[in-house]
């Protein structure tokens, strides 16, 4: 909309002091002629913005131009600016608007805690893009038209038709009630009750969605917090599980039990080394973790998974025979 790009061009002059038409436009991803146009717009609504010429010219604020958020302590403050660093946001397509408060949150806060909030802020990292061992976590893309639907139905509290392709299967249209949403590690998910069963969609999943006028059959208030964790309990305890029993060296105990859904048992060995019944998602998360290990583990059963390993095992020996 473009009076919330107008507040949003007002917000940037006064955070930055001075940028050009250029700068704007990239900011506030638009052409440079709709910047133009905007300054024209606020300029005739009475908002002192001025330019200025030469190579590091461009448009500023007549000093003073501003409005303040009383009633900000600086802890305050500072939570609102470590809660916008979160990625959660990306995930419910709300990431611009989340940029957009927070610029307007910095912009009204008193004088006195402007700088040194934004400056804490900087310095605790939420939910970092890549973990100790350098691998990237990659948050999933959703289209931005499917999230906003989906989005709208959870809000108003009406039921929701998605076209949902979960693993291995072609999409398929269904009709849910939906109850909230939940991101964990920046993926999304859609909690929600089909024929009176909780369902749980990966928002990435979901090719289509279309909000419904019809109310959802829905309890008035819900704890989230709680329903995730129900849901994820029956996950690791229930559907196509594999349990295995192995051997493992002690130094790569973490590292197994990490991919693990669960630790059934566990005892130590006569050699040193721990004995572990754990259980994996399916039959590729168990053999994807096992090998992960290498010789620093020894499945004692399920067989096919000893045959899997050892199998794998042979055809990369015989890859690198230089003997053949």
């Amino acid at each position: 909309m473009r009076a919330d790009r107008l507040v949003s061009l007002v917000l940037l002059l006064r955070q930055h002091g001075r940028l050009s038409a250029t700068a704007l436009a990239r900011e506030l991803e638009v052409s440079t002629r709709t910047v133009l146009r905007d300054i024209e717009a606020l300029s005739a609504a009475g908002v002192p913005v001025y330019a200025e010429r030469g190579r590091h010219g461009g448009f500023a604020l007549l000093p003073g131009f501003r409005t303040e958020l009383t009633g900000l302590n600086h802890e305050e403050a500072l939570a609102l600016l470590v809660a916008g660093s979160r990625r959660g946001a990306e995930a419910f397509g709300l990431g611009s608007a989340l940029a957009s408060a927070m610029l307007k949150v910095v912009d009204a806060l008193p004088e006195s805690y402007r700088d040194t909030a934004a400056d804490a802020a900087q310095r605790l990292l939420i939910e970092p893009d890549a973990d100790l061992l350098a691998r990237r976590l990659v948050a999933e893309e959703v289209p931005e038209a499917v999230v906003a639907e989906v989005r709208r139905a959870v809000f108003a509290g009406h039921k929701l038709r998605i076209h949902y392709a979960a693993v291995d299967q072609s999409p398929k249209w269904r009709t849910v009630d939906p109850v909230g949403l939940v991101t964990v590690r920046g993926l999304g998910y859609l909690l929600a009750t089909r024929s009176g069963e909780d369902r749980t969609y990966r928002l990435s999943r979901i090719v289509a969605a279309e909000e419904l006028d019809e109310p959802a059959e829905r309890r008035e208030r819900v704890d989230l917090d709680r329903a995730w964790q129900e849901r994820s309990t029956r996950f690791r305890t229930g559907g196509d599980q594999v349990a295995v029993l192995a051997r493992v060296h002690p130094a790569r105990r973490k590292d197994l039990v990490g991919t693990a859904l669960a630790v059934l048992a566990e005892e130590d060995d006569a050699d040193g080394w721990l004995r572990l019944e754990v259980t994996f998602q399916d039959s590729r998360h168990a053999v994807w973790a096992l090998w992960q290990v290498a010789d620093n583990a020894e499945v004692l059963a399920p067989q096919w998974l000893r045959t899997s390993l050892r199998d794998r095992a042979a055809a990369i020996a015989a890859r690198y025979d230089d003997s053949c």
